[in-house]
């Protein structure tokens, strides 16, 4: 049938390229179709290694806490030894320390902002969502049924990728706080640990 009724070669030939330009548009909403279901695969992944490498950081810094522990209990038993050998503690290393350990609060105290605050980008960016048709129906066929479908799947999940990349965004934030926070606990515990083989070898001299 000619297109809007309009017999001759001209209608034709107009419907010819009607349904040229349809059937490419048809395959490149496909294309995207594909590339975003890869991007939302790769996005899926990173969310996962992000995950893994959230609990590594949890465990290094239980790690650097128990060390902490373990430290301030050396350290009473050196303090109490150094007493009964007539040993001065220098209370220099301990006020760096202290002040190393303030740092890592404070970052922690940093990174809970940041949770609490990120999410509200999640909401501006799924209002950014389209309403109604994406095409305007000319032929009315099959193809712009697909076209019109594809589009729809690839704004949905295109909202997906962006609470995706908001996800991450927040879950990056807090491990760079939370690198951070080892950081300042890792050298508090190298400080900690230079006072006490001082402190040791102080004794074994006076001994």
């Amino acid at each position: 049938m000619a297109a809007h009724g309009v017999a001759g070669p001209e209608s034709e030939d107009l419907e010819q390229r009607i349904h040229h330009i349809n059937n490419e548009s048809l395959e490149s909403t496909r294309r995207m179709l594909q590339l975003v279901d890869e991007s939302k695969d790769a996005g899926i992944r990173t969310l996962v290694m992000l995950d893994d490498q959230g609990e590594q950081l949890d465990r290094i810094e239980d790690g650097l806490d128990q060390i902490i522990q373990d430290m301030k209990e050396a350290e009473k038993n050196l303090s109490d030894m150094a007493k009964c050998c007539g040993l001065f503690v220098c209370p220099c290393a301990k006020l760096k320390n202290i002040k190393a350990m303030e740092a890592s609060k404070a970052a922690s105290g940093n990174a809970q902002d940041v949770v609490s605050q990120q999410p509200i980008m999640m909401t501006a960016g799924t209002q950014m969502m389209m309403s109604g048709p994406f095409i305007q129906r000319i032929m009315k066929d099959d193809v712009e049924d697909e076209i019109e479908q594809n589009l729809t799947q690839v704004d949905s999940m295109l909202s997906n990728l962006r609470s995706m990349a908001v996800d991450m965004s927040n879950e990056i934030d807090v491990q760079s706080k939370q690198v951070d926070n080892i950081k300042e606990k890792a050298i508090a515990n190298v400080i900690s640990i230079n006072e006490a083989n001082n402190q040791t070898t102080k004794m074994l001299k006076k001994a």
